[in-house]
């Protein structure tokens, strides 16, 4: 470490108080004698931790740090940098990302250029190589810790099925990578994260593990586990979430932080007693893909518009409808970071937050202290709001909050669980809303699906059939090719003919016009006619034309989407 390095670094810890000048000046006194780097030294004397030496390195040059005490590495990332390698130049090869062509590298020293030039000459000019700066404590331990143990999932399973499973080592804080049912654990989420998957489900058989992954909103069978290995992995799971390991009767709640690939990644843990023991299920929230930018959600030019119409409203509610999994909180977050700046004081109270973002102050709703979504929003309008999302309207109390912060001059964002735009005004009226209060309030309502796309990559261009021909209507003979396309199945996908999903939407935007006809109750014919008469088209108006794209298949959106209404 350089004299200049050196002197940055000792100013950011005096500046936030955990040394003081007497210490820098032993260390300084210390890193003559012996040649070594002022922060080991600094930790070697016990003046700080090699944590708090990370985050001021990374501070004081800028640059990104890494916390590796709660990483996951898989093994064919290992593959990149040999382990006398990463020996050698103290670096962890943490992830490898396809798309870019970026292997993302744990450092002890960033700025070493000998070990930047190997390690490229290494892996080769075609990809880009990411360094994130780490603690020289931690690196060597997950070095040795990696590089020791077999991390693929078939070789795990096959050093099981040759040992005896030690329990105790689960709740061990070091060495616990010698117990391979720890490491079994943490290659099936490496695995899940990598499978782009949503929910990993560990569902007990009366002989046999069943784990399933939702991948693109469907359900996928990835391995079948002896039940005998069943106990070892729930008791590692409750360990790593903080649940109750002696509670097998009763439902439990927790929630995991892992780094995976060199990104934080959040799984929120549920257990539930069955026939044949704990059900145990993992929501990943994926803070990279949580939050995309409101142009990149994938919905058509009109659709995008026709938002970026209800966010130019400086006062009102938005709502969001769908079912659960439709991507509501996506698009929430999306429409919030749309409109994020400092100028604004954006507020949010969820259940619970998934997804944390800059700028915006968010809260999560908690029975032990009684702030539910009614007292929460109380709270809030005394926090000088400009925006306030509310993670649900689920009773009277709620709504009625929601509708008074409208009411005084808040943009308020929230969700609805209901089918359709059209849908959520009934829903209103049953929960205790007033027509007389929706009218004027009420800037839009956004109703959601998400269907998979067609991989690119397999793709199959077919005749539409008459029942496709029956549900398509006249929408087909004003299509370009009027062609449709059905799934394939490639390496690509992974056999399944689709990859990625995309939101298919309505937008329904309230005019005076549409508020007389709530207030003169209405009814959902009329309401539509009228909604159609100025442009409104429904989610399967919207499907249709993803599938004359090419973009999907009917089947996928028939799956999620009612088109019965279609059917003459």
């Amino acid at each position: 470490m350089d004299e200049n390095k050196a002197k940055r670094l000792g100013e950011v810890l005096i500046s936030k108080g955990l040394i003081n000048q007497d210490q820098l000046q032993i260390a300084l006194i210390e890193q003559k004698l012996q040649g070594e780097p002022l922060g080991r030294i600094l930790a070697n004397l016990g003046f700080v931790s090699e944590a708090v030496i990370r985050d001021a390195l990374g501070e004081s040059l800028g640059q990104e740090i890494v916390d590796l005490t709660h990483i996951v590495v898989d093994s064919a990332t290992l593959e990149f940098i040999p382990m006398d390698v990463a020996r050698r130049y103290r670096v962890l090869p943490l992830g490898f990302d396809a798309v870019n062509r970026q292997l993302t590298v744990a450092m002890v020293d960033t700025l070493n250029i000998v070990a930047i030039d190997q390690l490229n000459a290494l892996i080769g000019n075609d990809i880009i190589l990411r360094p994130i700066l780490a603690a020289e404590a931690e690196l060597i331990n997950a070095i040795n810790q990696f590089y020791g143990f077999d991390l693929s999932v078939n070789g795990i399973i096959r050093e099981i099925e040759t040992g005896e499973i030690d329990y105790q080592s689960f709740q061990a804080e070091s060495d616990e990578y010698s117990q391979p049912l720890v490491r079994l654990v943490d290659a099936l989420l490496a695995d899940a994260v990598k499978r782009d998957a949503s929910d990993i489900h560990f569902e007990p058989e009366s002989g046999f593990l069943r784990v399933r992954y939702r991948i693109d909103g469907v359900l996928r069978q990835i391995r079948t586990l002896h039940i005998g290995y069943w106990s070892g992995i729930a008791v590692r799971l409750k360990v790593i979430s903080a649940m109750n390991i002696a509670e097998s009767r009763a439902p439990q709640d927790g929630r995991v932080s892992r780094t995976f690939f060199g990104r934080s990644i959040d799984f929120r843990v549920s257990s539930q007693p069955t026939t044949h023991g704990e059900n145990i299920v993992l929501r990943i929230l994926d803070r990279k893909k949580g939050i995309v930018p409101l142009s990149s959600l994938g919905v058509s030019p009109a659709t995008l518009a026709a938002l970026h119409l209800l966010l130019a409203r400086p006062e009102g509610i938005i709502l969001v409808t769908g079912p659960t999994g439709s991507g509501k909180t996506t698009t929430l977050y999306s429409m919030l970071n749309h409109i994020n700046d400092e100028s604004i004081n954006i507020m949010t109270l969820e259940d619970p937050v998934e997804y944390p973002m800059a700028l915006i102050r968010q809260s999560s709703v908690n029975a032990a202290v009684k702030l539910d979504f009614a007292n929460g929003i109380r709270s809030m309008m005394r926090q000088d709001p400009d925006v306030i999302l509310v993670g649900e309207v689920r009773d009277q109390d709620t709504a009625e909050m929601a509708f008074r912060a409208a009411m005084t001059g808040h943009q308020v964002f929230s969700t609805l669980h209901t089918n359709s735009a059209l849908g959520a005004i009934p829903r209103l009226l049953d929960i205790g809303i007033q027509p007389d209060i929706m009218a004027g309030n009420i800037i839009g309502i956004v109703a959601q699906r998400l269907v998979r796309k067609l991989c690119p990559h397999c793709k199959i261009a077919s005749e539409p059939d008459a029942d496709a021909r029956r549900l398509l209507g006249a929408a087909l003979a004003q299509a370009t090719d009027g062609q449709l396309y059905r799934a394939g199945g490639c390496p690509a996908c992974d056999g399944q003919g689709y990859s990625g999903r995309m939101a298919v939407m309505e937008v329904l935007r309230f005019t005076n016009d549409l508020d007389d006809l709530i207030v003169r109750h209405a009814s959902r014919r009329e309401l539509e006619t009228h909604a159609r008469g100025a442009g409104f088209s429904t989610i399967a108006d919207d499907a249709i034309e993803r599938v004359l794209q090419g973009a999907t298949t009917l089947e996928e959106v028939a799956r999620v989407v009612d088109l019965t209404t279609r059917v003459a």
